[in-house]
């Protein structure tokens, strides 16, 4: 297997962040773990394996990222607002150490798909909404678009509503908006089985962002696996071997 695992660089964290890069050409994928996982955590619980045909035959490169989120969104002594403000220093990370490192690995490859499961999906959602310039498409798989629902507390500012996709979709309009609708394209997945509604909530989420991108004209598919789908790694197995070839 090609793999490449570097160290960059995270200000405003109590260490850097991990990348591990597989493949040796194709489209950058960027990878987001699951909730307060490491860029390991995808080979680890057989999502690369998954992928595997479209590495071999240099249709992609992988870039599995760290996530910050027990400084961030995990962090339940904290209110709300503080996590989003925090989550500010991950978003610099992603769009500056990490892209430009992809950048520099990958010349000329252009922009990027973003995906993730669970937690990561939201990351993944989030950062194709705002950064569509880089990230046009995102693959969702068993995410909750609405941290409010997070366990939070505390009142909300703005940094809490611009990290929100369910409070700031509703609102979108003018010049941005039409430049989303020719740029953005979202796959929306989750089942209908354990753990899926409770207590992640996950499907209902998935459903409500769903409406809003809907209501908006904003390009996406909803994809509602079966009673028996599971919020599980090997029900991402299947999805993200189904839906990411469409994109290489």
């Amino acid at each position: 297997m090609d793999r490449y695992q570097i160290e960059l660089d995270a200000p405003g964290f109590e260490r850097r962040g991990t990348v591990i890069r597989y493949g040796h050409w194709g489209r950058p994928v960027v990878v987001f773990p699951s909730e307060a996982g490491r860029a390991w955590d995808y080979e680890n619980n057989g999502m690369v394996a998954a992928v595997q045909p479209l590495l071999d035959a240099g249709r992609i490169k992988l870039y599995c990222v760290d996530s910050f989120d027990q400084y961030t969104w995990s962090d339940q002594w904290i209110s709300l607002e503080e996590r989003a403000q925090r989550h500010r220093a991950y978003s610099s990370w992603i769009t500056e150490q990490v892209t430009g490192f992809i950048s520099s690995d990958t010349p000329g490859a252009g922009d990027a798909v973003v995906t993730g499961c669970s937690l990561g999906a939201y990351h993944a959602l989030q950062f194709a909404l705002t950064r569509a310039d880089l990230f046009p498409v995102a693959i969702c798989l068993s995410g909750n678009y609405d941290p409010s629902s997070w366990r939070s507390w505390g009142e909300r500012g703005d940094a809490a509503y611009f990290a929100n996709p369910t409070d700031y979709v509703p609102n979108l309009g003018g010049d941005h908006l039409d430049w989303l609708r020719s740029r953005f394209f979202a796959v929306l997945v989750a089942g209908q089985g354990d753990w899926e509604t409770h207590p992640t909530g996950a499907l209902p989420s998935t459903r409500r962002i769903s409406e809003l991108l809907g209501s908006k004209g904003i390009n996406h598919e909803l994809n509602l696996w079966g009673h028996d789908v599971s919020h599980d790694w090997h029900w991402w197995q299947r999805q993200i071997a189904e839906y990411l070839p469409r994109f290489c």
